[in-house]
């Protein structure tokens, strides 16, 4: 279960960044995840207050925003939805997709005291 170690990573950032802007406590995590990232948001919620206990998130609500696929068809010539990777086209049935989105996860917010 690789997304614990990415809870981990986050709860670096958080003690990192709460040691240059002084706050003692985070009150909210909101993560941005994408449907083509590779990341399980329930593996992360099973992960998070395991790898939060003891940090200034200990006790954090982790709100997860999913972000659907989405890639460029090229012989459509245009965008298209797209649930995991070397899906082919919803419009036309070609695999020449280039993904274009659904591929990021990042904190995107931050409540803190």
């Amino acid at each position: 279960m690789h997304e614990l170690s990415l809870c981990e990573s986050i709860r670096t950032v958080l003690e990192t960044e709460a040691g240059k802007q002084h706050f003692t406590r985070v009150k909210l995590v909101r993560l941005e995840i994408g449907a083509l990232s590779g990341v399980e948001p329930d593996a992360m919620r099973f992960g998070f207050d395991v790898a939060m206990a003891g940090s200034v998130a200990d006790g954090a609500i982790l709100d997860i925003v999913e972000t659907p696929g989405e890639a460029w068809c090229l012989s459509c010539s245009k965008p298209v939805p797209v649930e995991a990777r070397y899906d082919a086209c919803p419009e036309c049935g070609s695999y020449q997709l280039q993904v274009t989105g659904g591929t990021e996860m990042k904190i995107l917010e931050l409540e803190v005291q």
